[in-house]
């Protein structure tokens, strides 16, 4: 999926719903990814996952362009500053933003 507003390019296949990953993983899962003939994936950050949020929406609140929804949480790159052992997440069923620790797991949507 291409947002026209922030020229990023989203992933929306079935992988971004299968496996929870802890944060280290997520990382390497988007930078290890080859999807749509591109291999420049990474993990977003927590403005541009937050930018996919349809807060006009809840349980999912996120964009129907996406064929591939779940009402859970996205992983975001950025590290909390107060605890560098933790990092961002999104909400998709609220679209709010939290933070938990790096050990702990939740699915990866990827960008390029």
């Amino acid at each position: 999926v291409v947002d026209n507003r922030t020229n990023l390019m989203w992933q929306d296949d079935a992988d971004a719903n299968t496996i929870k990953r802890t944060w280290s993983d997520a990382i390497t899962y988007c930078e290890d990814l080859t999807l749509a003939t591109h291999s420049d994936w990474r993990l977003p950050n927590k403005n541009e996952l937050k930018s996919i949020v349809d807060r006009s929406k809840v349980n999912p609140a996120m964009s129907e362009v996406f064929q591939n929804r779940v009402i859970s949480t996205y992983w975001s790159s950025t590290t909390y500053a107060g605890d560098s052992t933790t990092a961002w997440y999104v909400s998709f069923s609220s679209g709010d933003d939290r933070i938990n620790a790096k050990t702990n797991t939740h699915y990866v949507r990827c960008v390029r």
